[in-house]
Formats: C-alpha cells, sequence, structure tokens
C-alpha cells in the first residue's frame, strides 16, 4: 500500500468519523454514500434485517435517535495495509428508545474497537466489538 492511498484511507475514515459526530442524521447518510461501499460487509452482531451501507444507516439512525447528543472520541486511530482501526470512548444522554428501553435520561460512556477495511478508498467491511455490558448497565437494563 502507497502512502497516498493510507492517507486517502485515514481521510475516509475521517470524514465518517467526522460525521458520527454532527449529531445529524442526514449527514451521516450522505457520508455513507460517499465513503462506503455500498456491497459493505458488515460483521457487527446487530440485530436488523439490512445488509450493506443500509445496515450501517440502520444503526446511526437507531444510535441517534436514542443518543441525539452522541460522541465518539477517537483514542487511538491505526493504519496499516488496506485497514484503520479505532479504539474509541462514546458518551450519549439517553433520550429516546434503545434496545426496547424507553428514554432514561441518563448517560453512558462506553468503550468500543472497530477495523475498517478499505477497497478503492471506501470503506468495504467492518468488524466491531462495543462494551455492550457496560453500556446497558449504565442504563439500568442490567444489574451492577
Amino acid at each position: 500500500m502507497t502512502t497516498t492511498e493510507k492517507e486517502r484511507n485515514l481521510a475516509a475514515f475521517s470524514r465518517f468519523h467526522d460525521a458520527t459526530n454532527t449529531g445529524s442524521l442526514r449527514l451521516v447518510e450522505r457520508t455513507i454514500d460517499e465513503v462506503v461501499d455500498p456491497d459493505l460487509v458488515f460483521h457487527t452482531p446487530v440485530p436488523m434485517d439490512a445488509t450493506g451501507a443500509r445496515a450501517l444507516k440502520q444503526v446511526w439512525t437507531v444510535l441517534l435517535r436514542a443518543f441525539p447528543d452522541l460522541r465518539v472520541e477517537a483514542e487511538d486511530v491505526l493504519a496499516d495495509g488496506d485497514k484503520v482501526v479505532c479504539r474509541n470512548t462514546v458518551t450519549g444522554t439517553h433520550q429516546g428508545e434503545f434496545r426496547g428501553l424507553p428514554a432514561t435520561g441518563k448517560t453512558v460512556s462506553y468503550r468500543e474497537i472497530f477495523i475498517f477495511r478499505f477497497a478503492g478508498g471506501r470503506i468495504a467491511e467492518i468488524w466491531g466489538v462495543v462494551d455492550v455490558f457496560t453500556q446497558l448497565r449504565q442504563l439500568g437494563a442490567l444489574a451492577a
């Protein structure tokens, strides 16, 4: 992989990451259209029937409806070959339904790690590990 390809992948990742922190679902969806392959392979286990870039849009629809002030702080971003890896801290206030839970007004702070594989300058594949246990415990859905 050339430096130019690495820089292009990091730029596409940054565009996507920046869009997710705006709170604007329209901007997130438009950015997904621009930087994500429509046939994205999404390995993160999410309960939905959509595939490809549509699945990623659904994830962000659910997240921003539940946590309109959601912030994803990239703690580490590493690029190697055709992959970009990020370790994040996610924060937000539970203001809408999420995983069957009505809004609680509680804040959450949890960690996640994502691996993005790029092809042709677009996100082609995503793997993710999200600390759902901490998230649900903070929302009161699980005992501490």
